[in-house]
């Protein structure tokens, strides 16, 4: 992992989904006009079941606008809060669209709980690309570090793109602390040691948090710091926490939480890459809902 970050620094633009408090990027080359978007939002009224694409659609026009070239359609890992829209972006502006080796893991774990059946690939074969810690890759001339960082899921990457990060659910805001682990192959010893990784980056790094829940006493949404300020403020690692006091906190206050309101359409569609799982015979698409099991 290079450690000089001086060299690039992408144009980062940032696209707040309200609904679901998602955080979406396009990361561009300032050299050039390659781009690529992080963790990206499908529309979804869980009421109603339908999908819509104006999340995705203001990211479309901006690479239009911009005249910017997607190379890549990157996930952090596979959300249980919000569904992708990578297939959808994908049709529109290209890009390969990729994501964690350990995606197969998830794969395994969430095809067993919506009997999905031998007919569902549990290869990552749906993605384009599967990062191993450690891989590199390119946009246009930036180059960007894959580092696995599980512990919200066994499959959590962050990507080191230039003198900035992008940590998915893995940190949130300093004031707000870090993701849950209580997902199933989630581990809050693997988040603390995940962290430490991350916060082994230069000081001056860029953090780039996949949500923002606005913490208490603060005014506007933020997704934006630096691993100086995660150090020194985090209020859930900052400050040098071992990781003892860390795992006790974080099973204690995980125990409290409610399951994701959209945790069931999203794993369904997001271990797909983003795909709807196939419709019936009368050409409908349907997605299942477990009891007990989550």
């Amino acid at each position: 992992m290079p450690t000089d970050i001086t060299a690039a620094a992408p144009i980062v633009t940032a696209f707040f989904d309200g609904a679901t408090n998602t955080v979406s990027y396009v990361v561009q080359d300032p050299s050039g006009s390659a781009c690529a978007i992080v963790d990206s939002v499908l529309d979804f009224d869980h009421a109603a079941g339908r999908t819509d694409t104006t999340s995705a659609d203001k990211i479309v026009a901006f690479i239009k606008d911009e005249n910017l070239q997607t190379q890549w359609i990157l996930e952090s890992h596979v959300h249980a809060d919000h569904l992708s829209a990578a297939p959808y972006l994908q049709e529109k502006l290209g890009g390969k669209i990729g994501i964690g080796s350990q995606i197969t893991t998830i794969q395994d774990t969430f095809g067993k709980v919506f009997n999905e059946g031998t007919e569902f690939q549990r290869d990552g074969s749906q993605f384009d690309a599967l990062f191993k810690d450690g891989d590199t890759f390119h946009i246009g001339q930036l180059r960007a570090d894959v580092m696995h960082t599980p512990g919200h899921t066994p499959a959590c990457l962050t990507y080191v793109i230039g003198d900035a990060a992008f940590v998915g659910d893995t940190l949130f805001m300093p004031d707000f602390g870090t993701a849950r682990c209580d997902f199933p192959g989630g581990s809050a010893n693997d988040l603390y040691n995940s962290i430490q990784r991350i916060l082994s980056l230069p000081e001056e790094t860029r953090i780039f948090v996949g949500h923002d829940y606005k913490a208490p006493g603060r005014d506007e949404f933020a997704w934006e710091t630096t691993v100086g300020a995660q150090k020194a403020k985090n209020v859930h690692v900052g400050g040098g926490t071992d990781e003892e006091t860390f795992v006790d906190m974080r099973q204690t206050r995980d125990a409290t939480l409610a399951m994701p309101k959209l945790i069931v359409p999203s794993l369904q569609v997001n271990m797909r890459a983003g795909n709807m799982p196939e419709p019936d015979d009368s050409g409908t698409v349907m997605l299942k809902l477990p009891i007990n099991k989550l």
